[in-house]
């Protein structure tokens, strides 16, 4: 099946092939045509399955033709949960929509100057792409105009409700005509995102595209056992002084260890860079145009990167610090691999946090390969697994010779 089976517009096809794009993914396979044919739509899919394409496509197509009403205001609204997602489907959807005429995409975060948004929406425009506080502050001061609004797009609910945004969100929900048409994707449906399904869909239609084994083929998952923190600081420069590490991002649990650890990794003459939630709008633009840019070859982050960033050249994901759970796991080592390229993913784990590792091989249905580097190994093997021994760097095009480790 190719993308010309799915979808008519001349304009679309051709901004599809100048992205190098042939065979849809599954999602898009299954999701372009349900959505075309004007049903609601609630879908599982994790990141890196094309889910963004599988909704902005169909919704592009609808774009093409006019609409029947007069006046300002988006025809297509897509909520998501955080600033970077945001502007990563608002750029996504101008890419697509290139060739096609009239059609305008403005793009509303917090963090981000009022004067500004308020001039782009005073202008004609059809997509929307905001983050629930900041459109519901646009919307309670009368800057919005819901009435046109066809298609109504929840982009990661779960995430969404996570962050404690339900109560915008069903706000939102009830200012736009029932007349449109509503989808929502997730990386999970269940518990509170299928009950808010279940309120604001009419008779949905239900995809799910399993994070399967073809999910993360091209990503090598590896476990290195530690036993501290100064044990995995040695690991973490080991690594980074690799040759072939292009770009990688180094996650932490905290927004205080982030910026520790920037801090040492400055002072060892890495190009280095934080992101998480305590720094504004501005600060985390600027960051992640440095990392695309190449200006930054590390950038050590909270989960609030682990979605909404998409740069081939992050060749690396590494887990400096375990997620809270499985979902974000899956987010995290989402980052590398992009694209069709290979990546290479790597998770610290002590002694005490073997239990959790378990639950992330059988919620991903992958085992992660333990490693050990030659003069850093662990006191303690935590695995029954046998240890491969790296003598080299890691890299992820080429294979490795590796030797069986032998417990003392």
């Amino acid at each position: 099946m190719s993308f010309k089976d799915l979808i008519e517009q001349p304009g679309i096809l051709k901004a599809i092939e100048d992205l190098g794009y042939t065979t849809p993914t599954p999602i898009q396979k299954q999701a372009i045509p349900l959505i075309l044919s004007g049903c609601d739509l609630r879908g599982s899919a994790q990141t890196g399955t094309g889910k963004t394409a599988a909704f902005i496509l169909p919704a592009l197509c609808k774009l093409a033709k006019p609409s029947t009403l007069h006046g300002r205001g988006p025809r297509v609204l897509i909520l998501v949960p955080t600033r970077e997602l945001a502007i990563q489907v608002a750029e996504e959807a101008s890419k697509y929509c290139k060739y096609l005429d009239r059609v305008k995409t403005v793009c509303i975060y917090g963090g981000a100057p009022y004067p500004i948004q308020n001039r782009q929406l005073a202008r004609p425009y059809e997509i929307l792409v905001a983050t629930p506080g900041r459109l519901m502050d646009h919307m309670n001061r009368g800057k919005i105009n819901f009435s046109r609004v066809e298609m109504f797009i929840l982009d990661e609910a779960d995430r969404m409700l996570d962050m404690g945004f339900i109560g915008p969100v069903e706000e939102i929900a009830e200012a736009i005509p029932d007349s449109r048409q509503t989808l929502m994707f997730s990386a999970t449906l269940k518990g509170s995102v299928m009950k808010l399904s279940e309120r604001l869909l009419k008779n949905p239609k239900e995809i799910t595209v399993a994070h399967d084994q073809t999910t993360h083929d091209n990503i090598n998952q590896r476990l290195h056992h530690v036993d501290n923190i100064e044990h995995k600081y040695k690991l973490l420069d080991h690594i980074l002084n690799d040759k072939e590490l292009t770009q990688a991002i180094v996650f932490t649990r905290t927004k205080h260890h982030a910026d520790q650890l920037v801090d040492k990794l400055i002072k060892k003459g890495y190009s280095a860079g934080a992101l998480h939630g305590n720094m504004n709008q501005r600060q985390r633009t600027k960051t992640i145009m440095k990392l695309r840019q190449g200006e930054i070859r590390i950038l050590v982050a909270t989960d609030v990167a682990a979605r909404g960033i998409d740069i081939p050249a992050i060749s690396h994901v590494i887990n400096f610090d375990l997620p809270e759970n499985e979902e974000d796991y899956v987010h995290r080592i989402g980052r590398t691999g992009r694209a069709g390229a290979t990546g290479i993913a790597l998770s610290f784990a002590t002694p005490k946090e073997m239990g959790f590792v378990r639950q992330i091989e059988k919620f991903t249905q992958q085992k992660m390969t333990p490693h050990t580097i030659v003069g850093m190994e662990p006191r303690t093997q935590s695995s029954s697994s046998p240890a491969f021994v790296s003598q080299g760097n890691y890299r992820p095009k080429q294979k490795q010779r590796f030797r069986r480790f032998s417990r003392r």
